[in-house]
């Protein structure tokens, strides 16, 4: 009997690679620190083995005849770009939008790279081939894709090329046959442990065709003298009491390049530093993994909603204006969202290479919204559930014991039970205040980037000149009208002013 997806998925990660947690090296298969997000990953791959879910979130490759993930499809029709949404928001759905790196993100970017590659041709001959075998067999091996973009936090007033510390930055150290090896560090690489690959170009925009720093590399995660570092993991083995630490840790890991030999089929551009440029920032390519982006926050913001309306009436307190002005923002958050991911997908348009990609402004505003969002909506479920957070009983109301009349009696809400109150407001804590609930209000907050230079860049790539354009017919008619008014019989208009908005 052939194995299922998520049995492969698990047996591909005893692959040799180096992962170090508390000074150890660990194997993520066993670890128990790695078992509730892997036994999650499993029953998510599991759904393209299932015959009632894999028409959800898959469709056959035109290679192998197996299912494979949506994030896959190139969308040339709204029936694509709409079935790639379902099948974001099906394993979204089922994680609750915590987990934000599983891979459909950065399978997207390979997507969207894959189908524009003929743009990359300019830089490098090679890069429509190469990406070309890369996304096939990423497709057909179910590989988990993840990203590590920014630089370690050394020093952050230097620049490539500027720093005097050249420990500061990744960078090629010499070429081979086989490859180019390169040695330095990436940060953030948020589920590194249970991916196959990591995208690593560099973060700034480079000045000249530097050999050194200048490259777009696809990193198996298993190659020798590639360290995964990780942080302090933030999994619960108890699953009553902490329900969302014990399943969807991803993990977040700097990755230590040690005179790492990259292949030449995974170097798919160097020395080309508008190509890496071209790669990191063209909105054509973003376009297809920023819609996945926006798939998992509604599905975050909607479940954060749910609990705090939960909270409010579990404790009798729905009922009180200022917590439904609370409950109607937390409403709004989610609507705002929704309808500006069914704008972006109503107003797609097909790219160059003639793939339907969603509307980029939408997807911006969306993103962008969601860096204030999600705090506020810690702040609200904090404001509504209060004291209650912290008036939580450390033990399950049914194994109180001696105690459970007492639970019984102080610790039930409004129509709930004791014993639902509890998971309720243990569920409010691990969203709000646990060690997962601080990483994420963190993500949250700069998983797009830094917020300031994600406003400026929004502003930087709109087009205004319609606008503008508005506030200058307005000024030519209050012109025109001022002009009449002083005792001009005969007006000619010839469309200049001074000022120019």
């Amino acid at each position: 009997m052939s194995k299922t997806h998520g049995e492969r998925l698990a047996d591909s990660l005893r692959d040799g690679r180096t992962v170090w947690l508390e000074g150890e090296r660990v194997d993520v298969t066993r670890h128990p620190a790695f078992k509730g997000t892997l036994q999650t990953l499993r029953g998510l791959f599991d759904m393209l083995s299932r015959e009632e879910a894999r028409e959800r979130v898959g469709f056959v490759s035109p290679r192998t005849g197996e299912y494979v993930h949506r994030a896959f499809l190139v969308p040339h029709s709204a029936e694509d770009l709409q079935s790639r949404r379902e099948a974001f928001a099906c394993w979204a759905r089922e994680t609750y939008g915590m987990m934000s790196r599983l891979s459909e993100y950065a399978r997207s970017l390979v997507t969207g790279w894959y189908a524009s590659r003929e743009s990359f041709r300019r830089f490098d001959p090679h890069f429509p081939d190469k990406m070309s075998r890369y996304f096939e067999s990423a497709r057909d091996e179910d590989r988990i894709v993840t990203t590590a973009i920014l630089d370690p936090q050394i020093d952050r007033r230097q620049t490539v090329g500027d720093s005097p510390d050249p420990e500061q930055f990744l960078r090629v150290v010499r070429r081979t046959e086989d490859g180019i090896v390169v040695r330095g560090a990436k940060m953030i690489a948020t589920g590194a442990p249970y991916a196959h690959d990591v995208i690593v170009t560099p973060h700034q925009r480079l000045n000249g065709d530097d050999p050194v720093y200048a490259h777009m590399l696809i990193v198996p995660l298993n190659s020798p003298g590639l360290h995964m570092i990780c942080r302090e993991s933030f999994a619960s083995p108890d699953p009553a009491r902490h329900p969302l630490s014990a399943r969807f840790e991803e993990m977040d890991a700097v990755l230590v390049f040690d005179d790492v030999l990259v292949p030449w089929e995974r170097v798919f551009l160097l020395g080309q530093a508008e190509g890496v440029w071209f790669a990191h920032t063209h909105q054509p390519f973003n376009q297809l993994a920023n819609h996945q982006t926006v798939v998992r926050l509604l599905a975050k913001l909607e479940f954060v909603t749910g609990v705090t309306v939960a909270v409010a009436r579990t404790i009798g307190v729905d009922g009180f204006l200022h917590v439904q002005e609370k409950l109607g923002e937390l409403i709004t958050q989610v609507e705002t969202i929704r309808g500006l991911l069914l704008a972006a997908e109503g107003n797609a348009e097909k790219n160059e290479a003639g793939v339907l990609v969603p509307a980029k402004v939408p997807l911006q505003t969306a993103r962008n919204l969601g860096l204030h969002y999600y705090p506020r909506a810690m702040d609200i479920l904090q404001q509504i559930a209060a004291g209650g957070l912290i008036q939580v009983p450390s033990t399950p109301v049914e194994q109180a014991g001696e105690i459970k009349p007492f639970l019984e009696r102080y610790y039930r809400g409004v129509d709930v039970s004791a014993e639902d109150r509890v998971r309720l407001f243990w569920l409010a804590w691990d969203l709000v205040g646990s060690a997962l609930g601080s990483r994420h209000e963190l993500y949250e907050r700069f998983y797009t980037g830094d917020p300031v230079r994600m406003y400026a860049w929004q502003y930087q790539q709109y087009d205004a000149e319609p606008i503008r354009a508005r506030v200058r017919e307005f000024l030519h008619q209050e012109s025109a009208q001022q002009m009449a008014k002083e005792g001009e019989t005969s007006v000619t208009f010839t469309g200049r002013v001074s000022f120019s908005p």
